[in-house]
């Protein structure tokens, strides 16, 4: 146990930590482990690869993922920017990088191969975005005269004409709901909420005339005609889940299941242990973003305030994206759950969202000073 004695780096980052955040960030990285064990050995063996293969490389994920997380929490809300700066460079790069030389998968054009690995650019883009976002609406709220609203706008459609090129049409309307809801914070004028929300529909109608896949998705969605094979047998998992669950590695129908282990891993949660289980689920990232809000709403700090209610706003709305697809209530996109699907960058990059949110929330002495700054009488003036 740390005494509050002590000084040092680990003692501050002890007693200022947010620990119902961290605990809840590991909490869910465990629930994500133990339904690996439940979702991959079938579609491992399906491609024809060892039972455990994908629980060991979720395993493997885990260390460096949390390592990560617990690293960015000891940061400052300076150092967060800088790092969020650097990390977003690095990643619009990639991501330019990746049209010319990515891998193509189901069409598009998202992964890169470095040393071995796979990386996806956009999972670790997204992070860095909303901090570097925030950081520019902060700046403008604090001097008007800084154009950062305007600089935020010209990166938002850098990003989104980035994500259109892969084609990643989820990843580009996750980050618009993300960098609207921090523009709205930040007092978007009612010109701009119109004049964006015009522009969102006109853009998912021409997604919808530009891009045959998005057609197909949509068309299936709201007719149930065509190929609905991994759609129908998700809904069929959850419906023989029922309340309760058929038991720990009683699933059968999560064996067809082609992404068990990633989309569709509410699904076998479903099966195996009941909808009473995933609707605890669903209220732990209620609680988790709600928890966040609150910690912006009470927030003095601007940057510190759109920053945190951004980055759990980002996790929030993919999470309401996936059970959303599971559920048969949105159109199918392939997006994972936070800190509970297998993945490797979307694991690392969703820790960096989670080692954020711990360095921007941690209960700082030198906030708290100011706090009490603000209410103490100059010296040499008379109290009124």
């Amino acid at each position: 146990m740390v005494s509050r004695a002590e000084r040092g780096p680990l003692a501050d980052w002890f007693w200022t930590i947010d620990r119902f955040f961290l605990a809840m960030f590991i909490f869910l990285m465990g629930i994500g482990f133990m339904l690996s064990f439940a979702a991959s050995p079938a579609v491992a063996e399906r491609i024809g690869l060892e039972p455990f293969h994908f629980v060991k490389r979720h395993a493997a994920f885990m260390i460096p993922s949390i390592s990560v997380m617990l690293g960015l929490s000891f940061l400052t809300p300076r150092q967060v920017r800088r790092t969020a700066i650097l990390l977003l460079i690095i990643s619009l790069a990639m991501m330019v990088l990746v049209l010319f030389v990515g891998q193509e998968v189901k069409g598009g054009r998202r992964w890169i191969w470095i040393a071995g690995l796979s990386i996806q650019p956009s999972e670790f883009m997204k992070p860095a975005f909303v901090v570097v976002c925030a950081w520019l609406f902060a700046e403008h709220a604090r001097q008007p005269e800084i154009p950062g609203n305007l600089f935020a706008i010209i990166l938002f459609a850098i990003v989104a004409a980035l994500l259109v090129a892969q084609p990643d049409l989820g990843q580009t309307i996750l980050t618009t709901a993300v960098w609207g809801g921090m523009f709205f914070m930040a007092g978007m004028p009612w010109i701009w909420i119109m004049l964006l929300g015009i522009g969102g529909a006109g853009g998912l109608l021409s997604a919808y005339y530009v891009f045959p896949h998005v057609a197909l998705r949509i068309d299936k969605f709201m007719t149930g005609e065509g190929d609905t094979f991994q759609i129908d047998t998700a809904r069929e998992a959850i419906i023989r889940g029922s309340w309760f669950g058929q038991g720990p590695g009683e699933g059968i129908v999560k064996r067809i299941i082609p992404d068990a282990h990633t989309d569709f891993i509410f699904s076998v949660a479903a099966e195996e242990f009941g909808i009473v289980f995933c609707m605890a689920l669903v209220a732990l990232f209620t609680v988790l973003v709600l928890r966040g809000l609150s910690h912006a709403y009470r927030e003095r700090n601007d940057f510190n305030r759109f920053a945190v209610a951004g980055l759990v706003l980002q996790m929030g709305i993919q999470s309401i994206i996936n059970i959303g697809v599971n559920l048969e209530l949105l159109p199918a996109k392939g997006m994972t759950l936070p800190l509970i699907s297998y993945g490797g960058s979307s694991m690392v990059a969703i820790c960096v969202t989670a080692g954020f949110i711990l360095a921007l929330t941690r209960h700082r002495p030198e906030k708290r000073a100011q706090d009490r700054s603000l209410f103490r009488v100059p010296h040499g003036m008379p109290a009124e």
